[in-house]
Protein backbone atom coordinates (compact mmCIF):
# COMPACT_ATOMS: atom_id res chain seq x y z
CA UNK A 1 0.00 0.00 0.00
CA UNK A 2 0.97 3.66 -1.08
CA UNK A 3 1.43 5.92 2.18
CA UNK A 4 -1.06 8.11 2.61
CA UNK A 5 -0.80 12.07 3.80
CA UNK A 6 -4.56 11.73 5.24
CA UNK A 7 -6.51 9.87 7.53
CA UNK A 8 -8.24 6.64 6.24
CA UNK A 9 -10.89 8.17 9.11
CA UNK A 10 -11.49 11.68 9.13
CA UNK A 11 -9.73 14.43 7.50
CA UNK A 12 -8.98 16.60 10.79
CA UNK A 13 -5.64 17.29 11.88
CA UNK A 14 -4.94 15.25 15.18
CA UNK A 15 -2.09 16.23 18.03
CA UNK A 16 1.09 14.39 18.92
CA UNK A 17 -1.41 13.65 22.02
CA UNK A 18 -3.59 11.76 19.79
CA UNK A 19 -1.42 10.26 16.93
CA UNK A 20 0.30 8.15 20.04
CA UNK A 21 -3.10 7.69 21.60
CA UNK A 22 -3.95 5.85 17.42
CA UNK A 23 -1.20 4.19 17.73
CA UNK A 24 -1.25 2.49 20.76
CA UNK A 25 -5.09 0.88 20.43
CA UNK A 26 -5.23 -1.93 18.54
CA UNK A 27 -9.09 -2.22 17.71
CA UNK A 28 -8.81 0.73 14.60
CA UNK A 29 -6.28 -0.82 12.02
CA UNK A 30 -6.83 2.80 10.37
CA UNK A 31 -6.14 5.02 12.92
CA UNK A 32 -2.96 3.33 13.07
CA UNK A 33 -2.37 3.06 10.29
CA UNK A 34 -2.49 7.46 10.20
CA UNK A 35 -0.39 7.75 13.35
CA UNK A 36 2.07 5.90 12.60
CA UNK A 37 2.49 8.41 8.94
CA UNK A 38 1.50 11.14 11.10
CA UNK A 39 4.86 10.79 13.61
CA UNK A 40 7.28 10.22 10.89
CA UNK A 41 5.86 13.33 9.12
CA UNK A 42 6.11 15.43 12.35
CA UNK A 43 9.60 13.97 13.30
CA UNK A 44 7.99 13.20 16.43
CA UNK A 45 10.53 13.13 19.79
CA UNK A 46 7.37 11.87 22.28
CA UNK A 47 8.85 9.45 24.38
CA UNK A 48 6.67 6.94 23.50
CA UNK A 49 6.61 7.23 19.57
CA UNK A 50 9.73 4.91 18.77
CA UNK A 51 8.66 1.87 21.09
CA UNK A 52 4.95 1.89 19.42
CA UNK A 53 6.60 1.98 16.05
CA UNK A 54 8.62 -0.69 16.45
CA UNK A 55 5.90 -2.53 18.32
CA UNK A 56 3.68 -1.98 14.70
CA UNK A 57 7.13 -3.63 13.08
CA UNK A 58 6.94 -6.74 15.26
CA UNK A 59 3.07 -7.46 14.90
CA UNK A 60 4.10 -8.53 11.38
CA UNK A 61 6.87 -10.81 12.11
CA UNK A 62 4.58 -14.04 11.21
CA UNK A 63 3.25 -12.22 7.90
CA UNK A 64 0.03 -14.19 8.80
CA UNK A 65 -3.13 -12.48 7.66
CA UNK A 66 -5.08 -10.62 9.99
CA UNK A 67 -8.38 -12.20 11.24
CA UNK A 68 -9.28 -10.14 14.07
CA UNK A 69 -12.30 -7.95 14.60
CA UNK A 70 -10.02 -4.95 14.15
CA UNK A 71 -11.64 -1.95 11.94
CA UNK A 72 -9.64 -1.03 8.85
CA UNK A 73 -9.81 -4.30 6.80
CA UNK A 74 -12.42 -2.65 4.92
CA UNK A 75 -10.02 0.58 3.74
CA UNK A 76 -7.44 -2.33 3.03
CA UNK A 77 -5.46 -1.52 5.75
CA UNK A 78 -3.34 -4.58 7.64
CA UNK A 79 -0.87 -4.96 9.70
CA UNK A 80 1.42 -4.76 6.90
CA UNK A 81 0.58 -1.87 5.93
CA UNK A 82 1.01 -0.32 9.17
CA UNK A 83 4.46 -1.54 9.45
CA UNK A 84 5.32 -0.12 6.41
CA UNK A 85 4.20 3.35 7.74
CA UNK A 86 6.26 2.29 11.09
CA UNK A 87 9.69 1.91 9.23
CA UNK A 88 9.00 4.67 6.81
CA UNK A 89 8.25 6.82 10.19
CA UNK A 90 11.32 5.53 11.99
CA UNK A 91 13.46 6.75 9.03
CA UNK A 92 12.12 10.17 8.77
CA UNK A 93 12.97 10.47 12.71
CA UNK A 94 15.88 9.16 13.02
CA UNK A 95 15.23 6.39 15.57
CA UNK A 96 18.76 5.07 16.13
CA UNK A 97 17.13 2.57 18.45
CA UNK A 98 15.09 0.92 16.21
CA UNK A 99 17.82 -0.43 14.27
CA UNK A 100 17.44 -3.72 15.42
CA UNK A 101 13.91 -3.96 14.63
CA UNK A 102 14.22 -2.68 10.99
CA UNK A 103 17.22 -5.64 10.55
CA UNK A 104 14.32 -8.10 11.52
CA UNK A 105 12.07 -6.70 9.11
CA UNK A 106 14.96 -6.61 6.69
CA UNK A 107 15.18 -10.66 7.17
CA UNK A 108 11.22 -10.57 6.02
CA UNK A 109 9.82 -12.95 3.12
CA UNK A 110 8.02 -10.21 2.15
CA UNK A 111 9.44 -8.06 -0.43
CA UNK A 112 7.78 -4.60 0.01
CA UNK A 113 9.01 -5.28 3.94
CA UNK A 114 12.43 -5.53 3.27
CA UNK A 115 12.39 -2.83 0.35
CA UNK A 116 10.55 -0.09 3.21
CA UNK A 117 13.56 -1.62 6.24
CA UNK A 118 16.23 -0.76 3.82
CA UNK A 119 15.20 2.38 2.88
CA UNK A 120 14.81 3.61 6.41
CA UNK A 121 17.91 2.06 7.59
CA UNK A 122 19.52 4.00 4.35
CA UNK A 123 17.75 6.99 6.24
CA UNK A 124 19.36 6.30 8.87
CA UNK A 125 22.83 5.69 7.77
CA UNK A 126 23.16 2.11 9.97
CA UNK A 127 26.51 0.40 9.70
CA UNK A 128 24.65 -2.17 11.30
CA UNK A 129 23.17 -2.70 8.11
CA UNK A 130 25.73 -3.23 5.39
CA UNK A 131 26.39 -7.13 6.02
CA UNK A 132 22.72 -7.75 5.67
CA UNK A 133 22.26 -5.78 2.53
CA UNK A 134 25.67 -6.93 1.18
CA UNK A 135 24.31 -10.46 1.72
CA UNK A 136 21.33 -10.08 -0.05
CA UNK A 137 22.57 -8.66 -3.19
CA UNK A 138 25.65 -10.32 -3.01
CA UNK A 139 24.17 -13.14 -6.03
CA UNK A 140 24.63 -9.91 -8.27
CA UNK A 141 22.16 -9.44 -11.21
CA UNK A 142 21.43 -13.04 -12.17
CA UNK A 143 20.31 -13.60 -8.21
CA UNK A 144 19.14 -10.62 -6.28
CA UNK A 145 18.72 -8.53 -9.59
CA UNK A 146 16.73 -11.42 -11.43
CA UNK A 147 12.52 -10.88 -11.74
CA UNK A 148 11.21 -13.20 -8.97
CA UNK A 149 9.05 -14.99 -11.73
CA UNK A 150 9.54 -14.71 -15.64
CA UNK A 151 8.30 -11.12 -16.60
CA UNK A 152 7.62 -9.94 -13.14
CA UNK A 153 8.02 -6.44 -12.34
CA UNK A 154 9.20 -7.60 -9.00
CA UNK A 155 13.10 -8.74 -8.66
CA UNK A 156 14.39 -11.31 -6.49
CA UNK A 157 15.54 -8.74 -3.69
CA UNK A 158 14.49 -4.66 -3.80
CA UNK A 159 17.62 -3.56 -5.12
CA UNK A 160 16.82 -0.11 -5.95
CA UNK A 161 16.29 0.44 -2.25
CA UNK A 162 19.08 -1.51 -1.27
CA UNK A 163 21.71 0.09 -3.84
CA UNK A 164 20.62 3.35 -2.54
CA UNK A 165 20.95 2.61 1.30
CA UNK A 166 24.58 1.43 1.03
CA UNK A 167 25.35 4.63 -1.05
CA UNK A 168 23.72 6.57 1.72
CA UNK A 169 25.20 4.47 4.85
CA UNK A 170 28.59 5.71 3.01
CA UNK A 171 30.83 2.19 3.52
CA UNK A 172 33.49 2.44 0.83
CA UNK A 173 34.94 -0.84 1.26
CA UNK A 174 36.54 -2.83 -2.10
CA UNK A 175 34.14 -5.50 -1.15
CA UNK A 176 31.22 -3.21 -1.24
CA UNK A 177 32.04 -1.27 -3.90
CA UNK A 178 32.37 -4.99 -6.31
CA UNK A 179 28.90 -6.26 -4.53
CA UNK A 180 27.54 -2.92 -6.34
CA UNK A 181 28.97 -2.47 -9.67
CA UNK A 182 27.56 -5.01 -11.47
CA UNK A 183 24.27 -3.59 -10.90
CA UNK A 184 25.15 -0.71 -13.35
CA UNK A 185 24.60 -2.24 -16.11
CA UNK A 186 21.31 -3.89 -15.16
CA UNK A 187 18.92 -4.25 -17.92
CA UNK A 188 16.26 -1.97 -15.74
CA UNK A 189 17.30 1.80 -15.75
CA UNK A 190 16.23 2.35 -12.07
CA UNK A 191 18.34 -0.40 -10.56
CA UNK A 192 21.36 1.17 -12.88
CA UNK A 193 20.60 4.80 -11.24
CA UNK A 194 20.55 3.59 -8.24
CA UNK A 195 23.77 1.57 -8.60
CA UNK A 196 25.57 4.84 -9.87
CA UNK A 197 24.20 6.72 -7.26
CA UNK A 198 25.37 4.49 -4.64
CA UNK A 199 29.07 4.21 -6.67
CA UNK A 200 29.21 7.85 -7.07
CA UNK A 201 28.17 8.80 -3.20
CA UNK A 202 30.97 6.16 -2.05
CA UNK A 203 33.76 7.47 -5.03
CA UNK A 204 33.28 10.76 -6.06
CA UNK A 205 34.06 9.66 -9.37
CA UNK A 206 31.94 11.39 -11.69
CA UNK A 207 31.62 9.28 -14.52
CA UNK A 208 28.93 7.11 -12.35
CA UNK A 209 27.33 11.02 -12.36
CA UNK A 210 27.48 11.00 -16.30
CA UNK A 211 25.70 7.35 -16.41
CA UNK A 212 22.87 8.63 -14.50
CA UNK A 213 23.01 12.42 -16.72
CA UNK A 214 22.29 9.94 -19.73
CA UNK A 215 19.12 8.49 -18.09
CA UNK A 216 17.55 12.40 -18.00
CA UNK A 217 16.99 11.83 -21.87
CA UNK A 218 15.25 8.23 -21.54
CA UNK A 219 12.09 8.17 -23.46
CA UNK A 220 9.99 6.89 -20.53
CA UNK A 221 9.06 9.64 -17.95
CA UNK A 222 9.30 7.40 -14.67
CA UNK A 223 13.17 6.76 -15.52
CA UNK A 224 13.61 10.50 -15.75
CA UNK A 225 11.92 11.50 -12.79
CA UNK A 226 14.15 8.73 -10.72
CA UNK A 227 17.62 9.65 -12.42
CA UNK A 228 16.70 13.48 -11.75
CA UNK A 229 15.75 12.84 -8.26
CA UNK A 230 18.90 10.57 -7.79
CA UNK A 231 21.06 13.33 -9.01
CA UNK A 232 19.44 15.81 -6.90
CA UNK A 233 20.13 13.04 -3.89
CA UNK A 234 23.74 13.18 -4.19
CA UNK A 235 24.15 16.69 -4.59
CA UNK A 236 25.72 16.46 -8.09
CA UNK A 237 26.54 19.88 -9.07
CA UNK A 238 27.28 19.45 -12.14
CA UNK A 239 23.94 18.06 -13.32
CA UNK A 240 22.45 21.52 -12.60
CA UNK A 241 21.76 22.51 -16.09
CA UNK A 242 21.07 19.16 -17.10
CA UNK A 243 18.33 19.06 -14.77
CA UNK A 244 16.99 22.04 -15.54
CA UNK A 245 16.65 21.07 -19.10
CA UNK A 246 14.66 17.23 -17.80
CA UNK A 247 11.08 16.59 -19.34
CA UNK A 248 9.69 16.30 -16.16
CA UNK A 249 7.52 18.05 -13.80
CA UNK A 250 8.78 21.42 -12.09
CA UNK A 251 7.60 19.95 -8.75
CA UNK A 252 10.32 17.53 -8.90
CA UNK A 253 12.76 19.49 -10.04
CA UNK A 254 12.36 21.59 -6.80
CA UNK A 255 13.26 18.52 -5.13
CA UNK A 256 16.19 17.45 -7.21
CA UNK A 257 17.64 21.37 -6.80
CA UNK A 258 16.78 21.60 -3.05
CA UNK A 259 18.89 18.08 -2.94
CA UNK A 260 21.64 20.38 -4.68
CA UNK A 261 21.48 23.19 -2.57
CA UNK A 262 21.58 20.99 0.66
CA UNK A 263 24.10 18.12 -0.49
CA UNK A 264 26.60 20.19 -2.76
CA UNK A 265 29.11 17.49 -4.54
CA UNK A 266 32.22 17.34 -5.57
CA UNK A 267 33.28 20.02 -3.36
CA UNK A 268 31.07 22.79 -0.36
CA UNK A 269 28.42 25.04 -1.89
CA UNK A 270 30.44 28.43 -2.81
CA UNK A 271 28.56 31.19 -2.74
CA UNK A 272 28.44 31.03 -6.52
CA UNK A 273 26.93 27.46 -6.44
CA UNK A 274 24.08 28.50 -4.29
CA UNK A 275 23.05 31.58 -6.28
CA UNK A 276 22.81 29.66 -9.62
CA UNK A 277 21.03 26.92 -7.46
CA UNK A 278 18.79 29.47 -5.67
CA UNK A 279 18.15 31.26 -9.28
CA UNK A 280 16.86 27.86 -10.56
CA UNK A 281 14.70 27.48 -8.17
CA UNK A 282 13.33 30.76 -8.37
CA UNK A 283 12.89 30.46 -11.69
CA UNK A 284 10.37 26.97 -11.70
CA UNK A 285 8.14 28.89 -8.93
Amino acid sequence: MQESNTSPTEGTPISEGEAIARLRQTEDMANRYYAAWWLGRMRSRHPEAVPLLCQALHRISSLEPETGPEKGHEKGVDAKAIAMNAARALGRMNAQASIPDLLDVLDADDYRLREVAAQALGDLKAAAAVPALTNRLASGTNGAGKPSSEGSPQLNEPCEAMLEALGEIGNSSAEIIAIITPFSNHERPLIKSAACRALLQLTEDNSWAMSIEKLLNHPQPLVRRGALIDLGAVGWLPALKAINETQVENSLKLIALKGLAEHGRPSRMTPTHNIHVLEAMDALL
